[in-house]
């Protein structure tokens, strides 16, 4: 398998590495050494590869100005640029193809190997790449010794050289890129590719110095505020400083008014003894005298008492004596009040009896009334004919009637089960049909996480979807349904993220109008497509799938999901998702074979996808592979066909639910109709039926009533009889009512009697005990002088012997107090402090209880008050030398970020400049128009610095910024390669790689946009250019100094030792001289 896929090398190692354009067309042949040209330092003199991508064995020898590498894709052109990036320790993220270097070694070999020569003043550099597959590691080595990669890095950065950088160094899956750089990004590139070696560093110190800066301006800040806050702290201690000292001014005075308090109190107490005592010997000589006038007056009092005794007890005797005569009294009123309602009773009756005979005699004559009112519509009644076929007819209706309610109650009933049912299979496929909608809010979710513009986009089309004419579809991510969820990860690995949150749209106009709207107005950054006018939808896969399975391949992608038309046209047609297999572990292991099946162009297996391009000269084919990612938007599926499937049940189960009701409302009118017809009929019947009955109730009435007469008449009562015995009943009570009469009169006489009797004593004893209490009043009081007299001595003997010793107490206490000796006299600066206080215990309370809630009023505090403030009055002193310090350091500091910024920014706007004079000149020769500046927001902000470029390609429109979605793949194309020739001229960098720039242009713009290029980078000023593509157009313009480097490969290509490019141009100049 050595020579699978074999390249020829472009150019050997012959004498003459390279032969410019002119020379094989005008048959001129290449100058001497001396006219080559000059290369500048770094570039790449040599580039050899064994078994590298799809080359065996390749010499490249490029010349020092532009270099056009061309040739048909497939050929190899990109291998080229691989070679330089990995060969100069670049990074295959660099390159966007595969992420391991093992992958970059010609399929079949197990070590490839790269060497590129660059020119360096003293001797070359040669460094020399050997990639190992199996490990997937690599062996350096610098100029025939071995090394690590980091010395070739060291080294490579030496030269200047920048394969990461886009402005040095842009490959083919790259060039979508340039225009996704930020200005920042873009003014960094610059300044590494073109700008001074220091310019970067400068830019990277002052970005430093900025964070410096405003590190040093928080912490002067924050110095500032912590000082000002301790300050603030401070003056509150002051005033707590304050406010102790004065609490301690209180206290003192307090302390002092606590020591005189207790002198005060003992010299009160000593002076209100010294009254006491003078007081004791007062009373005590009125109490004697008192006694000798009191005694004649107890001796009369004793004698009324004594009289009193013997009328007291008459009294009571003739009380007891009336209270007997009045019960007896009592009795008697209460038997002629009994005997007086036996009257009014036997009276009452005798009415009720008369009332009641009134009304028999009523009810007799009513009786007889209704009985010949009976007899009188009995006779009418009799004439009437008979109604009891009618009554028959009306039954057989309504028996008629009831069947017809039965038939329509069980059709009803039928059709209210079947609601039922149906009414719980619309339920059952609601829930459904939400749940499949909950899913593509779900999906709707993750598109607004990952991408808020194409939302955005997603509710104005939702809004203003009338406002387009044809079809216009959702992003294609929530259109697609995969339809298992275990191939998602094909169906979003083969579709570009651009292209998933891309709207779909059936004409071109409607999706000008939307762009219109949504990124010119709206300015969201949204992606458009319009799908194919003929529908690639239903294409055939060129190969059946069943030829495939032998590999393992089971369907093609297009099956794996479903879409709208349009949107299936357009994946089509441009990711021909017809024609792409998907296989299996099989297919894997079968690989080899697989990719020699013919009309193969990208194919997946299990967890990887293969690309492969077929060479148009040799037909030998090329493969790159590279991982499957994980799903992440297409996982959720839904089934677009069970949805669809679910909406019409939901709309079958609606429309019968509504003929169903329509049933129903027929029905319900149907039995309205039925039960008012009953009603009729009923009220007939019964009318009927009472007619016929009416007869014989008239004669049970009249028999009824007559028996009720005969039993009226039967219980008459006599009343003259019953009047006549009420009038002996109450005769005989009168007569018992007078007997009653005279024992009550005897007793009410006797009652006077004796209360005449009581009222003489009454009066006796009165006189008795008005002497007995005039003199006891006076008795009473003198006795109560007399006794206030002797209780007085008592309590001043008492309070006497009270006082003594509480003066005793009040004196030790005193001295106590003030830390004096028992038998020590008051000194003289506590008497000269005393006399300045009040003398009375009221006023020095008063003052006490006023300095107790003054001193109250400061509490909390203590001595570490006046302690802290004095610490913080030196924290503070220490602080505000700190500030001064921060602040001269900080002004310091700025003056040195603006002489760096001096060092950085007026070089860097030079060189913008240039690089705007070179930008602008280039597209005023397209009859367009562009320019550079240095833009940025906030000139302190050096991180925020950026290159800005605007372009206008249009005369009616105005000058807009670069961006991946304003202007079109083309427009981008030419702007990226203008701006990278603006750089040439400035360039210091070795090398340029430019790789299929051209692709996107149009004719008009490719033509310009190479004359431009050869111009710029034909200079003996520019340093070496290579500009890859795999065509060109006719009659372009070329120059001497440029190098044409033709990649051709097949099955017919000389092995490298037979290649004689001086033969070929003898043929060539041979058949030029030919007539």
């Amino acid at each position: 398998m050595a020579n699978y896929s074999k390249k020829r090398p472009i150019i050997d190692d012959s004498e003459m590495s390279s032969s410019s354009v002119a020379d094989m067309l005008t048959g001129r042949h290449p100058v001497g050494p001396g006219g080559e040209g000059v290369f500048v330092e770094g570039s790449i003199l040599r580039l050899t590869m064994k078994n590298f991508l799809t080359y065996d064995y390749a010499v490249l020898h490029p010349g020092p100005n532009l270099n056009m590498i061309i040739g048909a894709n497939g050929t190899g052109k990109s291998s080229i640029v691989c070679a330089i990036c990995l060969g100069l320790a670049g990074k295959t993220a660099i390159l966007g193809r595969g992420d391991k270097v093992g992958l970059y070694v010609k399929r079949g070999c197990s070590k490839g190997a790269i060497e590129i020569e660059l020119y360096k003043n003293g001797g070359n550099l040669v460094i020399n790449r050997e990639i190992i597959v199996e490990n997937n590691q690599s062996v350096w080595m610098l100029n025939g010794r071995h090394c690590s990669q980091k010395a070739v890095e060291d080294q490579v950065q030496a030269l200047q050289i920048q394969v990461s950088n886009l402005c040095q160094f842009l490959p083919q899956e790259k060039v979508g890129q340039f225009a996704k750089m930020s200005n920042i990004e873009l003014l960094e590139a610059t300044e590494k590719s073109v700008g001074p070696p220091e310019m970067y560093e400068y830019h990277c110190e002052l970005k430093n110095f900025r964070n410096r800066e405003r590190e040093l301006e928080n912490a002067v800040k924050e110095k500032a505020s912590f000082l000002e806050k301790a300050k603030q702290r401070n003056e509150r201690n002051k005033l707590d400083m304050n406010r102790y000292y004065e609490r301690k001014r209180h206290l003192d005075m307090i302390e002092l008014l606590e020591k005189k308090k207790p002198w005060v109190e003992y010299e009160t107490t000593r002076k209100e003894l010294e009254g006491v005592k003078k007081e004791r010997e007062e009373a005590k000589r009125q109490l004697a005298a008192l006694k000798q006038a009191h005694a004649p007056m107890l001796r009369k009092i004793q004698l009324i008492e004594d009289q009193l005794k013997p009328t007291e007890a008459q009294i009571k005797a003739k009380t007891l004596e009336i209270k007997e005569a009045t019960l007896k009294c009592k009795q008697k009123q209460d038997q002629l009040d009994q005997k007086h309602k036996e009257i009014e009773d036997t009276k009452q009756s005798l009415r009720l009896k008369q009332m009641e005979e009134v009304d028999h005699q009523k009810r007799i004559s009513n009786t007889r009334r209704i009985i010949e009112d009976l007899k009188a519509e009995l006779a009418k009644v009799g004439n009437q004919p008979d109604v009891t076929p009618q009554i028959n007819a009306v039954n057989v209706e309504l028996r008629q009637i009831q069947v017809k309610r039965a038939k329509v109650e069980g059709e009803r009933s039928d059709l209210r089960r079947e609601k039922n049912n149906i009414h719980a299979e619309h339920q059952l496929l609601v829930r459904k049909l939400s749940d499949m909608n909950n899913m593509m809010n779900a999906k709707e979710e993750k598109l607004q996480g990952r991408h808020r513009d194409t939302h955005s986009g997603l509710q104005w089309l939702r809004q203003n979807r009338h406002l387009f004419a044809g079809n216009v579809h959702d992003p294609m991510m929530l259109v697609i349904n995969v339809k298992d969820h275990r191939y998602a990860k094909y169906v979003e690995n083969h579709i570009s993220f651009h292209d998933l949150r891309a709207f779909v749209f059936q004409r071109k106009d409607d999706m000008e109008k939307f762009m219109t709207e949504v990124r010119d107005k709206m300015n969201l950054k949204v992606n458009s497509i319009s799908a194919p006018e003929d529908s690639w939808s239903k294409r055939p896969a060129a190969r059946n799938i069943e030829s495939l399975k032998r590999f393992g391949f089971f369907t093609y992608l297009r099956e794996m999901f479903d879409a709208p038309d349009e949107v299936m046209s357009y994946l089509c047609y441009q990711y021909r998702v017809h024609d792409v297999p998907v296989g299996n572990e099989q297919t894997k292991a079968m690989i080899k074979t697989v990719i020699e099946e013919p009309y193969l162009k990208v194919l997946y297996t299990t967890d990887e996808r293969y690309t492969l391009k077929r060479s148009v000269y040799s037909n030998k084919i090329s493969t790159s592979n590279s991982a499957l990612k994980p799903s992440q938007y297409l996982s959720v599926t839904v089934d677009a066909e069970e949805k669809r499937q679910l909406e019409q049940q939901v709309k079958t189960c609606e429309s019968k639910l509504q003929h169903i009701d329509e049933r129903m409302k027929a029905l319900e009118k149907e039995m309205a109709a039925l039960d008012c017809r009953d009603n009729e009929l009923l009220g007939e019947k019964k009318q009927l039926s009472e007619l016929k009955s009416k007869k014989r109730q008239l004669e049970q009435k009249i028999i009824t009533k007559e028996d009720s007469l005969r039993q009226m008449e039967r219980s008459v009562v006599d009343l003259q009889k019953i009047e006549q015995d009420t009038k002996e009943k109450i005769a005989a009570v009168n007569s018992q009512k007078v007997i009653i009469v005279k024992v009550f009169v005897a007793q009410m006489k006797l009652r006077a009697q004796l209360t005449m009797k009581k009222v003489y004593l009454a009066l006796e004893m009165v006189g008795l005990t008005a002497e007995k209490t005039k003199l006891e009043n006076d008795c009473r009081e003198g006795g109560s002088v007399l006794k206030t007299t002797d209780q007085k001595c008592s309590q001043l003997e008492h309070r006497k012997v009270q006082l003594t010793e509480q003066c005793k107490g009040l004196l030790r206490r005193a001295k106590t107090i003030c830390r004096m000796q028992t038998d020590e006299s008051l000194p003289e600066d506590l008497r000269n402090a005393f006399s300045k206080l009040p003398d009375t215990l009221d006023e020095i309370d008063a003052m006490l209880n006023e300095e107790q809630s003054r001193a109250e009023c400061f509490s909390g505090l203590s001595e570490n008050v006046v302690d802290e403030y004095n610490r913080r009055e030196q924290e503070i002193k220490l602080l505000e030398k700190e500030l001064d310090d921060r602040n001269n350091d900080l002004n310091i500091y700025k003056q040195n970020i603006s002489q760096a910024k001096e060092r950085w920014l007026n070089p860097l706007k030079q060189l913008v400049e240039r690089i705007n004079g070179k930008f602008s000149e280039f597209f005023r020769s397209m009859q367009c128009a562009g320019e550079v500046d240095l833009h940025s927001e906030n000139e302190a902000e050096y991180d925020k610095y950026g290159i800005r470029i605007r372009v206008k390609f249009h005369s009616n429109t105005q000058l807009h910024e670069l961006t991946p979605y304003h202007q079109s793949g083309g427009e981008r194309s030419v702007t990226t390669m203008l701006y990278l020739m603006a750089l040439q001229e400035l360039n210091r960098c070795p090398f340029r790689v430019v790789d299929e720039i051209n692709q996107g242009m149009d004719p008009i713009n490719e033509r310009r946009v190479f004359d431009i290029v050869v111009r710029t980078a034909c200079k003996e000023t520019t340093s070496q250019y290579f500009f890859i593509t795999p065509k060109l157009l006719q009659n372009l313009q070329y120059a001497e100094e440029m190098t044409i480097l033709c990649v051709y490969n097949g099955p017919y290509m000389l092995p490298p030792n037979q290649w004689d490019e001086k033969a070929f141009i003898r043929r060539r100049l041979r058949r030029k001289d030919k007539p």
